[in-house]
């Protein structure tokens, strides 16, 4: 038995003459927006306000970074500004007088030093934890 494939299921349909149904109405929004402001503004002013809605929305419609719509970009961009942000780390810088004597000591035995080679020291911990954990 055969079946048909389907094939480009990526890509959307052009409805509107070469644009698809998300372009016309990101189009037509802007445009719509852009008459609204036009009309509600004196000209002088709906200029600086008009274009960077039709802009906006134009960008809406057609262009893609990354290859992915920019739509994607913007949701992005509104989820970083508004979300809480964890913080993981944060270094905090200790004067002389709060490190105490033995606990540089302590950090200065915890590990010896075997060579300068990061390699060499790495096999040497390996095989140390080894032999404990068979010691065990």
């Amino acid at each position: 038995m055969r079946y048909q494939v389907p094939q480009f299921i990526e890509v959307e349909d052009k409805i509107f003459g070469p644009l698809t149904l998300k372009q016309f109405l990101y189009v037509a929004g802007g445009t719509a927006l852009a008459f609204i402001i036009w009309n509600a503004l004196p000209n002088f002013i709906a200029i600086f306000f008009a274009i960077p809605v039709g802009m906006f929305f134009f960008a809406l419609a057609f262009y893609k970074h990354n290859d992915r719509p920019f739509i994607f970009t913007v949701e992005s961009a509104f989820k970083y500004f508004f979300k809480d942000k964890l913080y993981i780390w944060k270094r905090e810088e200790k004067k002389p007088e709060d490190v105490k004597k033995e606990d540089v000591e302590a950090v200065k035995m915890d590990i010896p030093r075997m060579s300068n080679s990061k390699l060499k020291e790495l096999s040497w911990s390996l095989d140390v934890n080894n032999n404990f954990d068979n010691n065990k």
